[in-house]
């Protein structure tokens, strides 16, 4: 847990406005960073977090132990925000929290088998009892399937090359490590793309991690339902790292917080429509140099927010 920063961790504090009393969720625990600050500004409130990893629910449980006992882990992904909270009794909050993408201790565990630089069995499983894992999609989606997964979420122009590459490896012997994997897509990449800074691994592998964690799926439920959970004055704040996931919010976000349509200019003020959500962020906050100085992971971050009003 000590070599886990939190990112953008001031910047996301600040625009949640915690105010004590008050209930908040955490949609992505990890190891307690964000949640840690939230919980010490609310010490009469609740904090709800979410996590899918066992292991960081351990890890993080002690951390929020030593500051207070108004809080509430839940072992489910984050997509179950809504149904998690009429299981408890709660029709609305005034701050939500999602911090998207893999924890740095995931990565940094070889075994989980996230890491295209560390060979180890293919899992990239965040819930270690699900069944899906990057083993089951890379051996056994059909070649349509394939692509699909590494165009739409790894954006890679060589997702047919690659995604047909992998199905003609493993009808000689299934794709068990992460180093086997990695040398199926270099085998289809051109030594240009090879001598580009970056790793040609690197986006067919967030691709299938996307896949095996039904990550988009549950950014598109968020961004559907967590909204409506919000009280009057409550903000949402999300933290995103692929420039995927970021379009995704950024246009749900203008949705909330303009009005469609056609105006005369003769309106009256009580006749004129507002949206019911402001954007806190016109343009989407972003890591100081002192924060990519001492943190690496965070240069891709962005953070964007609204209010319910």
């Amino acid at each position: 847990m000590a070599n886990h920063i939190p990112v953008l961790l001031h910047e996301s504090i600040d625009l949640l406005d915690i105010r004590d009393g008050k209930t908040y969720l955490d949609l992505t625990l990890g190891r307690a960073g964000h949640s840690s600050e939230i919980l010490k500004k609310i010490p009469h409130g609740l904090l709800i977090a979410f996590d899918q990893d066992e292991q960081a629910i351990v890890e993080s449980k002690a951390r929020l132990e030593s500051i207070g006992k108004n809080f509430k882990i839940v072992h489910r992904n984050f997509m179950d925000l809504e149904e998690v909270l009429q299981e408890e009794g709660i029709s609305g909050v005034d701050g939500i929290l999602a911090d998207l993408g893999v924890s740095s201790p995931q990565l940094d565990e070889a075994s989980r088998g996230f890491s295209y630089k560390e060979d180890a069995p293919l899992d990239m499983r965040m819930d270690q009892s699900q069944t899906l894992s990057a083993r089951v999609v890379v051996n056994t989606y059909s070649l349509t399937d394939l692509a699909r997964v590494i165009s739409d979420y790894g954006e890679d122009k060589d997702a047919y090359r690659i995604a047909k590459a992998i199905v003609k490896a493993r009808e000689k012997k299934p794709i068990e490590t992460t180093f086997e994997l990695v040398d199926v897509i270099k085998s289809v990449k051109s030594a240009k793309e090879l001598a580009k800074k970056g790793h040609p691994a690197k986006q067919t592998f967030q691709a299938i991690r996307i896949e095996v964690n039904h990550e988009e799926e549950a950014l598109e439920k968020l961004l559907e339902v967590g909204p409506k959970l919000l009280n009057k004055g409550g903000r949402m704040a999300i933290i995103t790292f692929m420039s995927l996931d970021d379009r995704l919010v950024k246009k749900a976000f203008r949705k909330l917080t303009t009005v469609e349509g056609s105006r005369t200019g003769y309106e009256l003020p009580g006749e004129v429509e507002e949206a019911a959500y402001i954007d806190l962020t016109k343009k989407p906050i972003l890591p100081s140099e002192e924060e990519l100085e001492a943190n690496r992971r965070a240069t891709s971050s962005k953070l964007r927010g609204i209010q319910r009003k």
